[in-house]
């Protein structure tokens, strides 16, 4: 059956409403539109951890009459607000009345909203549109996920106010495509999302590119720290997918799990694919953690010895040579138990990773403090244990490091003063 509602202006929605009611309890999947056959698509939501569907995200499909597929900008293209007012909330209805006439569980529904329409929402507050949209179908706010676009966020009283309405409905608000064009965490943390989804383009680039990957972990430990929640999107292969699980998202969604759909489909869907997908990680992880160990360790034997050597009275040029004899090693450094640095650099033949001049001010790091430093603060709290850091922006380039570091203790009365002997090399 068809729900067939014309064009008709926001006073006349209650009408429409009733229409997908009753039609939608009698199996609708559609509606009609300005002469476009419009239908409701879902695209389920995962958690990874639990391995199963939390959620679906609500997308339109629309066609003309000859069957051609119609773009949702193309839809709701124009300047005439109320007009695009009226399809937006036409959409939403359609959306909300298939997804309740399918939904099972205690899942959410995610909503597009469109930037206009929600920017003025405080002002059509009055119309209670959002009220008789839950009382018609017997929906509750918090089952309900208002997607808003990054780029559409505005510092401005009016995007405040329509933030503030959408909480005070009990609905939750997710952050969309945000990694596209010009992020900005200010956002983030301004509109305190409960969800944040990162968009696609930005995990392909992450499962390409492991310099990437290490910043969208970070990104997401950030996302973590603001208080919301990590959505994934646009995962299409089983290499973005394990960028997921190593960036530690909270969410996934995406073709390589599940396409969109007409219906909603099994709490257990995607097990199996979760399932090989954990599988596959962990033979992953082992083996990027063996080899990581693997390269690492000679450069941790070479520091632990250094440091062996300087408490035993050598001299720290003497201490450092076996590290910076090492393939890939850049540097050797010594610092005292404040983090001051003692003495000058010890590097591989000359400051050979400081490119020409363009790094010339960082060149001369005597007395320099790298107290605030993982690899300093580390190797003083347990001494005598060589510490490995992730990779860094070092200093003297532009490339990744990683720092050994060990903490000991100089030849002396009283077990003498703790230092600590620390090695850069170029990130594998």
């Amino acid at each position: 059956m068809t729900v067939s509602t014309q064009s008709a202006p926001p006073q006349s929605f209650d009408l429409a409403l009733d229409r997908l009611e009753r039609d939608a309890r009698a199996g609708t999947t559609f509606a009609r539109e300005a002469g476009l056959e419009l239908r409701s698509h879902f695209q389920p939501i995962f958690s990874v951890s639990h391995g199963r569907v939390v959620g679906h995200e609500a997308l339109l499909r629309a066609s003309d009459a000859r069957a051609q597929a119609v773009s949702p900008p193309q839809f709701f293209a124009g300047d005439d607000f109320p007009s695009l007012l009226w399809r937006d909330r036409l959409v939403r209805a359609m959306h909300t009345a298939n997804w309740t006439r399918m939904n099972r569980g205690s899942q959410w529904l995610f909503l597009n909203m469109h930037p206009q329409v929600f920017l003025r929402s405080p002002q059509l507050v009055n119309d209670a549109f959002q009220r008789r949209l839950f009382d018609h179908f017997g929906v509750r706010g918090e089952q309900i996920v208002i997607e808003v676009l990054e780029d559409a966020v505005r510092d401005d009283a009016d995007f405040d106010a329509a933030v503030e309405l959408t909480r005070s409905r009990g609905c939750l608000i997710a952050l969309d495509d945000f990694g596209a064009g010009h992020s900005n965490f200010d956002r983030v943390w301004r509109l305190k999302p409960e969800i944040v989804k990162l968009d696609r383009s930005l995990i392909a680039r992450a499962a390409a590119d492991a310099s990437v990957r290490r910043v969208v972990v970070q990104m997401v430990s950030l996302l973590h720290e603001c208080g919301a929640l990590v959505l994934m999107e646009g995962v299409e292969t089983e290499s973005e997918a394990h960028v997921a699980l190593e960036a530690d998202a909270d969410l996934i969604q995406g073709w390589y799990f599940a396409r969109p759909g007409p219906t909603l489909v099994a709490a257990d869907h995607g097990q199996p694919v979760i399932d090989h997908l954990w599988a596959g990680f962990d033979h992953r992880w082992r083996d990027e953690q063996r080899g990581q160990r693997e390269a690492i360790a000679p450069f941790q034997n070479a520091i632990g010895y250094a440091a062996a050597l300087l408490a035993a009275g050598h001299p720290f040029e003497a201490a450092a040579r076996p590290f910076l004899d090492l393939p890939g090693a850049e540097v050797c450094y010594l610092l005292g138990p404040q983090g001051h640095q003692i003495g000058e650099n010890q590097w591989v033949q000359g400051p050979v990773s400081l490119s020409g001049t363009v790094y010339a001010p960082f060149r001369d790091t005597r007395g320099a403090r790298w107290a605030r430093r993982p690899y300093f603060r580390q190797a003083i709290g347990s001494p005598g244990k060589v510490q490995v850091t992730r990779p860094y922006r070092t200093l003297h380039g532009t490339h990744l490091c990683i720092t050994v570091s060990t903490a000991f203790r100089m030849p002396g009365a009283d077990g003498g003063e703790l230092r600590v002997v620390c090695g850069d090399l170029v990130c594998p």
